[in-house]
């Protein structure tokens, strides 16, 4: 099938990739043409794993094009996808600008019989306001009534995990699609059900449904998985009130068949691209429809305050002025396997540390270029904090001469240092770890000063005492 993705970002371009992977003639179009050049030289514009082998592959074989043509791609493909970004506005609601532009683009020049599939994660209602934007540009065109430029609207929400998207795409847990019951929504379903079924080879994985109920299962989705993660954190600060361990808690209710274990690890916060403007947005939904959404508000809140947490266990252990100080940070991305950097609570932590007079050297095995056009954003108007920041190569050359080591993303490579060099490197064997990687009484036996999130505090074995340890 011919194929157009509008939109080249983490969406966008798995979608495409993965399309093309399968047999599909894809052109993928984008507005930025640095970005197409980088991806007609051989580029990547993101960090995905596998996403740069499928489009190798897909490239050799002629089954996929970058472009910033825009007639061309609405005269390829007979399906549409419009995956461009919905970033979230000043109101915390959505910002559908280049969702409704592309809507515009499709009907300023369409001919003959169009699927436009809504990729991106818009509000319910969107749909409605994307029909309205082609309908209008064709009765400019004095084709509304024409029965060869009819069109259906289909929302077919994405449900990937940066990191492991590829994956997520050619082996699906579900595939939502919400289409209208009429003759164009039937004519759209048929084409659809073509062009997954390679993806459901094995089982029926389709789920039908109508367009609003589609467009809000995606942001009910992203809503709930934001909850755990937050309900996680609220139970990981008491646990360090109590004296109980999160760890713990967490695989014995997570045992629970109805619970589960997904998304019921303590940390530092949620971020990226989806969980904090997906769960603004619905907020912002339920409030314009007269509804306060007082879980998701209680969840945005506790997140936000999360990201807080690692720094004001370093002040309560080193105090509140850092001057002087040196701080080795491993993980900059919001999560392993990514290199994007939105909402990431390292800009969060950091900016703490540099505002507190401290000096951060700081590591990422992929996030460290984009990382650093955050960070001078992020600290312009503060030139001396700028200056405090330097980033490492190697995760070893943070650590020389280092007050502490802060780890904000579980990388693996995070995950079994050489501990015995880690404290001859450091000037105190002293360790924050905001994603838990470590076991507290095994640093206790290593000597090393150990805080965790929701875990016991973990004090140097030479140094503790029997009432330390009860």
């Amino acid at each position: 099938m011919k194929i157009t993705i509008i939109g080249t970002g983490y969406v966008g371009l798995v979608t495409g990739a993965c399309l093309a992977e399968v047999g599909n003639d894809v052109f993928c179009l984008d507005v930025d043409p640095r970005k197409i050049d980088i991806l007609n030289n051989g580029g990547m514009p993101i960090h995905e794993p596998g996403l740069r082998e499928i489009i190798a592959r897909s490239r050799a074989a002629g089954r996929i094009t970058f472009s910033t043509d825009v007639a061309a791609s609405v005269a390829h493909g007979e399906i549409q996808f419009i995956a461009v970004g919905t970033p979230p506005d000043e109101d915390g609601s959505a910002d559908l600008q280049y969702v409704l532009e592309a809507a515009r683009n499709i009907g300023r020049t369409m001919n003959g019989f169009k699927v436009i599939v809504d990729k991106s994660t818009v509000p319910v209602g969107t749909a409605q306001r994307v029909r309205a934007v082609i309908a209008e540009e064709l009765e400019k065109r004095g084709l509304a009534d024409s029965a060869q430029h009819r069109f259906s609207i289909v929302s077919n929400p994405e449900f990937l995990k940066e990191g492991a998207a590829v994956d997520d795409f050619m082996r699906p847990d579900r595939i939502v699609v919400g289409v209208d019951n009429d003759e164009d929504g039937d004519k759209a379903r048929e084409k659809i059900r073509r062009l997954y079924a390679p993806f459901n080879r094995n089982h029926e994985r389709t789920l039908y449904m109508d367009v609003r109920s589609a467009e809000f299962t995606k942001y009910a989705a992203n809503a709930m998985l934001a909850t755990r993660i937050s309900f996680m954190n609220e139970m990981a600060n008491l646990a360090d009130t109590v004296g109980a361990d999160i760890e713990a808690v967490r695989r014995g209710i997570g045992s629970d068949p109805r619970i589960g274990y997904h998304f019921l690890y303590a940390g530092v916060g949620y971020g990226g691209s989806c969980f904090p403007k997906d769960v603004q947005a619905l907020i912002r939904t339920g409030s314009e429809m007269g509804h306060s959404l007082r879980i998701l508000e209680a969840v945005e809140e506790v997140n936000h305050e999360q990201k807080e947490v690692l720094v004001r266990k370093i002040t309560g252990t080193l105090g509140e002025d850092l001057s002087g100080r040196t701080f080795a940070v491993w993980g900059l991305s919001f999560k392993p396997n990514t290199d994007d950097m939105r909402e990431a609570p390292s800009r969060r932590v950091i900016a703490q540390l540099l505002a507190r007079g401290a000096t951060v050297r700081a590591y990422d095995p992929v996030a460290t270029s984009e990382a650093k056009r955050v960070f001078a954003l992020d600290l312009a108007s503060t030139p001396d904090q700028q200056a405090r920041l330097h980033f490492a190569s190697t995760q070893d050359e943070t650590l020389s001469g280092a007050d502490a080591l802060v780890i904000v993303t579980e990388w693996k490579e995070f995950k079994s240092p050489d501990f015995t060099h880690l404290k001859s490197e450091l000037k105190t064997p002293l360790i924050f770890d905001g994603r838990n990687l470590y076991e507290p009484e095994a640093m206790s036996e290593l000597g090393i000063d150990y805080h965790s999130i929701g875990r016991p505090y973990a004090r140097p074995a030479e140094h503790s005492s029997d009432a330390d340890r009860t």
